[in-house]
């Protein structure tokens, strides 16, 4: 349809400048620039001072990191170590919880719960390294079954998606940046024309676009989330209000890959009702980390749910 318009609401850490990384992901997803009918949710100068240079590709892409994105090499190398190296660097970023005292103590007990997901993809991110070393698939029970054991991840490109993951999610439940995140979508939101409207969001920016849309009515005709953590119960326990589909989205599609840390639990079907109103997709994202948002974009569901609502472009990139 002509008259469609999409949102995107991108995920953790720094990104190019703004209209730059608008036409990545039309690029990715419609194979053109599609100027006024795509909108990007630019929030990364919340946390980043300065956008990327041009030509540096994403840090979370899952391509090689830049040198200068390289873990420190004196970082420790036990899981232990590194779950809490990352979570003193996640509280030293965000800054200390605000409030009363009874304030605090609420925000400590939800650390520790984001703290064992912090685990959990630590964990896993060795286990995928040695899976794939063995050119094997690890299945979701492959991995859950992995989760104790005291190895580490070696990869860097595992390492920087866990680092960053985890310090942008904290500094967004628990560093006071979460509500100027929301208000950057709200305002890519504000003012749109007459027609469909899809929501697009990856990674943590499907957490703060769920928000938005969870807090006040609108009428969005699909919503989608890539490479999304809202299954995971240390994330759903932070939200403001219960899990559910927000009221005036006609349609949710979820797509994840198995092997993308970020998403450990790849069903939202179960935990947000109405159930008939959400599908989730197991799609194949072979970015080096599973969870670069190109691939997720360039997924069957993605383009087909897009390019029925978007007509002749989308179908002329299906082609």
């Amino acid at each position: 349809m002509d008259d469609a318009t999409v949102v995107y609401v991108h995920g953790n850490g720094n990104k190019v400048r703004k209209e730059l990384l608008k036409a990545q992901w039309d690029e990715a997803l419609f194979g053109t620039d599609m100027g006024a009918a795509s909108r990007m949710a630019y929030w990364a100068p919340v946390r980043y001072g300065t956008p990327l240079p041009d030509h540096e590709p994403d840090p979370l892409s899952g391509g090689p990191p830049p040198l200068r994105e390289l873990p420190d090499a004196g970082v420790p190398r036990t899981p232990e170590e590194f779950i809490e190296h990352t979570l003193r660097e996640a509280r030293r970023t965000a800054g200390p919880a605000a409030g009363p005292a009874p304030g605090r103590r609420c925000a400590q007990a939800g650390e520790e719960g984001l703290a064992n997901w912090l685990a959990k993809m630590t964990y896993s991110a060795e286990t995928l390294g040695r899976a794939e070393d063995a050119a094997t698939a690890p299945t979701s029970s492959d991995l859950a079954e992995a989760l104790p054991l005291p190895v580490f991840l070696r990869s860097p490109v595992f390492e920087l998606l866990v680092k960053l993951t985890f310090e942008d999610v904290y500094a967004y439940l628990f560093g006071g940046v979460g509500e100027a995140m929301r208000e950057i979508v709200r305002g890519e939101l504000a003012d749109l024309r007459d027609g469909p409207l899809v929501v697009l969001g990856h990674s943590l920016g499907s957490v703060i676009a769920y928000e938005v849309l969870r807090e006040e009515r609108r009428d969005v005709t699909l919503f989608v989330t890539a490479g999304c953590p809202l299954g995971i119960t240390e994330i759903q326990d932070r939200l403001a209000l219960r899990p559910a589909v927000p009221a005036g989205v006609a349609a949710w599609s979820n797509v994840s890959d198995l092997r993308d840390l970020v998403a450990l639990d790849h069903w939202l079907r179960p935990e947000y009702g109405p159930p008939d109103l959400v599908t989730d997709h197991l799609v194949r994202n072979d970015s080096g980390n599973h969870h670069g948002i190109a691939q997720y974009l360039s997924s069957p569901p993605v383009q087909q749910e897009l390019r029925a609502l978007f007509g002749r472009v989308a179908s002329d990139r299906a082609g």
